[in-house]
């Protein structure tokens, strides 16, 4: 009776012993793949690791809106100043308002009637001559007028001259004509005559006195 329960007892054991040793295998190689699958997963992180990522993309630049050009950028020009109209200017060193006697009114007034109108019956009108020097050059302005016996054509002549001052020059071989007011004449009176020096021109006052 022992003796049967014996081998019962070694069956049993044995039994359970191959049982343990089905399993076993499927145990180590559960055991085992499980380092593999971690190493395999370890290894798949290491590649995203070690794998640059892509560049970003410069952002673009908003709707509308573009980089300044060079021309933007510098600017047109700022404009240059507008010459002014009327004379250019004169300057003469030395330049002094002078008093007019007879004898310069005479030559004055005689080569204005020989040389430009041939009128006869033709003087200064009062009060509106001119006379001064710059450095050895003098100039003399006037207005003239006619008086009495003057011809029908010289008081038509004169009425279309409008009594615009006339001017003069002598360097020193006789007085020579050489301007006239415009009409209407300038706002700047002699001042805006390039022929007389802006010196002079303002010594006599821009001749406005005698308008």
């Amino acid at each position: 009776m022992s003796g049967l329960r014996r081998t019962s007892a070694l069956a049993l054991a044995g039994g359970i012993m191959l049982l343990t040793g089905c399993q076993d295998p499927a145990g180590t190689s559960s055991a085992a793949g499980t380092p593999t699958s971690s190493a395999a997963a370890s290894a798949a992180a290491a590649v995203r690791k070690d794998t640059p990522a892509p560049a970003a993309s410069p952002a673009s630049s908003p709707a509308g809106t573009s980089a300044p050009s060079r021309g933007s950028a510098t600017g047109s020009p700022e404009r240059a100043t507008a010459t002014p109209a009327g004379r250019a200017a004169t300057a003469v060193a030395g330049c002094r308002n002078l008093a007019a006697g007879d004898a310069v009114k005479t030559e004055v007034t005689r080569m204005y009637r020989h040389d430009v109108t041939h009128f006869q019956h033709i003087e200064p009108e009062p009060h509106t001559f001119f006379y001064g020097q710059c450095g050895t050059v003098r100039y003399a302005a006037t207005r003239f007028q006619p008086f009495a016996g003057a011809t029908q054509a010289e008081l038509v002549g004169m009425q279309d001259e409008g009594g615009a001052i006339k001017y003069f020059r002598d360097s020193g071989g006789g007085w020579v004509y050489i301007a006239s007011d415009g009409l209407p004449a300038g706002p700047h009176g002699c001042g805006d005559i390039p022929a007389i020096p802006d010196a002079l021109a303002t010594a006599w006052g821009n001749c406005l006195f005698g308008r």
